[in-house]
């Protein structure tokens, strides 16, 4: 049953989806999101720190297991206050050579000879942002098609950001780069999409009685009489699943290679590989 919470419930556009805000100001320089892919399910055993009556004692809780494709920081964007629109528009890109060529990206504004130019152009840019290129071709997925996306880079100046960008340019991001063991992230991803569905499946309306009409799987009115239109608000037929959604505050509990993951669960429910887009929201367990 689709929840009554979110609308409009209509299909995502793209695969990936978009973060649009980070707690960059808090932390120390670093990217702040990061793709995966959800590789399955299991179960662990772990002493409850938290404040509730259970605290100190040995809880069992579901987990899941997210696998981290090979990334790379291949370009550095910067942005610049428009003065009509007084919004971030981008002022210029720098780009590695040989990434770039293995993307395919044909013309570029600016290599890595632009950094020190670049440099001197900071105290009139408002942000520093990274441009990274997820491969999946090794891990189990079975897409090999780079995922390419935007990353916030945390940082308490522009100067720090872009000395970070700079260094970290045409280089591999690890996990351990993005993320540390205890913090909270939020997961974006796209729920499974379940096509064509009719009201009772959608939002879960009762069924009719069946003297009532000659339609029992359909809702019994349309509205009032005033206004003479049918609102947003009457349960319709449509698209079910496959919509943007996004968790908050998922505990992350350890970061570690696939033959490591492997030895320390029992075992893994694998199911659907999804897409998850993970941002890094500064907050750490106690």
């Amino acid at each position: 049953m689709a929840s009554s919470q979110y609308w409009q419930k209509r299909r995502a556009h793209k695969r990936l989806p978009r973060i649009r805000s980070s707690a960059s100001k808090q932390l120390q320089a670093g990217i702040t999101n990061l793709v995966t892919y959800k590789a399955g399910m299991t179960t662990l055993s772990m002493l409850d720190d938290s404040e509730s009556q259970r605290k100190g004692i040995e809880v069992t809780k579901a987990c899941t297991v997210l696998e981290v494709p090979k990334t790379e920081f291949y370009g550095i964007r910067l942005y610049k206050k428009s003065p009509i629109t007084g919004y971030n528009v981008t002022h210029t890109e720098i780009c590695d050579k040989q990434i770039a060529q293995k993307l395919g990206i044909k013309k570029l504004a600016h290599d890595n000879a632009y950094i020190k130019d670049a440099e001197k152009d900071i105290p009139s840019c408002s942000d520093v942002s990274a441009l990274l290129v997820a491969f999946p071709e090794g891990t189990s997925t079975g897409q090999r098609h780079p995922q390419r996306f935007e990353s916030a880079i945390s940082g308490k100046t522009l100067e720090e950001k872009f000395k970070f960008a700079s260094e970290m340019l045409g280089k591999e991001i690890k996990p351990v780069n993005a993320f540390k063991p205890g913090e909270y992230i939020d997961i974006s991803s796209i729920s499974i999409g379940k096509g064509w569905a009719g009201v009772i499946k959608r939002h879960g309306v009762s069924r009719l009685q069946h003297k009532a009409t000659g339609k029992i799987r359909h809702v019994g009115t349309l509205g009032a009489f005033t206004p003479g239109k049918v609102l947003y608000t009457v349960p319709h037929a449509g698209q079910l699943g496959f919509n943007y959604r996004t968790e908050y505050n998922k505990r992350l509990i350890k970061i570690g290679a696939q033959a490591d993951v492997q030895s320390r669960f029992w075992k893994i429910w694998h199911g659907e590989e999804r897409l998850c887009h993970n941002r890094r929201i500064g907050c750490r367990a106690s």
